[in-house]
């Protein structure tokens, strides 16, 4: 179901939170589940992966992490400002997470537009006593390699924060 390579950047992201002591959130637009399904594919993965939010709809993202109708209404969902909105609404609601990371981009093959192409993902990632970081990418190819490669990005961000 998962690829092997996201299992084997999955475990190593499992072990490095693991070793740091550290509980990871997630909100998930354009993954839909993936980053916490690959991270709960792991053995060990209940000791650090606390909750993940599936927020697909805008519904979602305003109801179920917080992120303000007008962030929505004035950026977009695929936006540098939801995706901020949505780790850090995320990292509020989670009971014992001190890292979340968030994604919303247009994985494809439609939706997408001159300003927002299929392809393009927002990330967040925020954590106690840390600054947010924001990062945003288009990426190439259809559907399943927008995501993996989304997922994959998504455990870069959340160890690079587990660095500061």
């Amino acid at each position: 179901m998962i690829d092997d390579d996201i299992l084997k950047a999955a475990s190593a992201l499992i072990a490095k939170c693991s070793a740091k002591g550290e509980m990871i959130a997630t909100a998930e637009s354009c993954t839909g589940g993936l980053i916490t399904g690959s991270l709960t594919g792991v053995d060990g993965s209940s000791s650090v992966v606390d909750c993940g939010f599936v927020t697909y709809s805008n519904e979602a993202k305003h109801d179920l992490i917080g992120v303000s109708n007008d962030l929505l209404s004035n950026y977009g969902a695929v936006s540098e400002q939801v995706a901020r909105a949505m780790c850090e609404g995320a990292l509020e609601r989670a009971p014992n997470a001190s890292i979340a990371v968030s994604v919303t981009g247009i994985a494809g093959p439609g939706g997408g537009s001159a300003t927002k192409p299929v392809g393009l993902v927002h990330f967040g990632c925020a954590g106690h006593e840390r600054q947010t970081i924001t990062y945003h990418e288009v990426f190439a190819g259809d559907r399943h390699a927008v995501r993996k490669a989304t997922v994959l990005k998504a455990f870069e961000l959340i160890s690079d924060m587990l660095d500061q």
